[in-house]
């Protein structure tokens, strides 16, 4: 089996990111480009210099409440998305909590036929089987593209984490758990239906990411 790899780049300059998000797309299938990563100024400029490529792109904006490196006001943030939507990449990483609270946002980024992975994160542990169940369920009403991320502190948190691809009718899931006892679902979700796995290019960003020679290796 050959894996799908979505790499994680974390640039924080629109000249290299451009740059490396090219080079990287001749060896993975998709990039995720972590536009939290650069400054706010310098976001219209790297859209411009990567429009091209973002049909094999995951963008992301993460906030610092989210694990993610933006410290803007929300209101800036939604801006933001709403520009990098007016682009079309492949998916758009937004939050679950985002969507959830704000309908009118969410309106705007149906309306504009925005291809939404949402998304949910718990970065110190992984709820019990009813909670992700009812989490999932709760994201399906968004989008059929879902990403649910946990902390596996046991292999039984990780098992728990793969249990969710037995409900997947009609939806697209990426689920896996992050840490050292987790990092075997990074492979197995792709056997279980996940469209890709995320890497990185040297450095994880996420406790337990493979790298993308580590993958590439192992396929």
């Amino acid at each position: 089996m050959k894996y799908k790899t979505c790499v994680a780049i974390t640039e924080n300059n629109p000249k290299k990111l451009s740059k490396i998000v090219k080079n990287v797309l001749k060896k993975s299938e998709f990039v995720e480009i972590r536009f939290d990563f650069l400054k706010p100024k310098d976001i219209p400029t790297s859209l411009e210099l990567v429009k091209k490529q973002l049909i094999r792109c995951v963008c992301t904006l993460r906030p610092k409440n989210e694990g993610g490196k933006f410290v803007g006001s929300e209101n800036e943030r939604k801006s933001i998305l709403k520009l990098i939507a007016e682009y079309n990449p492949f998916l758009m990483d937004i939050e679950f909590n985002t969507l959830r609270k704000d309908k009118k946002f969410l309106k705007y980024m149906k309306d504009s036929k925005t291809k939404i992975l949402v998304s949910w994160h718990d970065f110190k542990k992984t709820p019990n089987l009813p909670s992700l169940n009812k989490k999932l369920k709760n994201m399906k009403k968004f989008s059929n593209h879902i990403k649910i991320v946990t902390m596996a502190k046991t292999v039984n948190d990780a098992t728990r984490i793969m249990s969710l691809y037995n409900n997947t009718s009609g939806i697209k899931l990426i689920a896996f758990s992050m840490g050292e006892e987790g990092r075997f679902t990074r492979i197995l979700c792709l056997h279980m239906g996940s469209q890709f796995t995320y890497v990185s290019l040297g450095t994880p960003i996420a406790p337990g990411q493979f790298s993308l020679d580590e993958i590439r290796k192992m396929s």
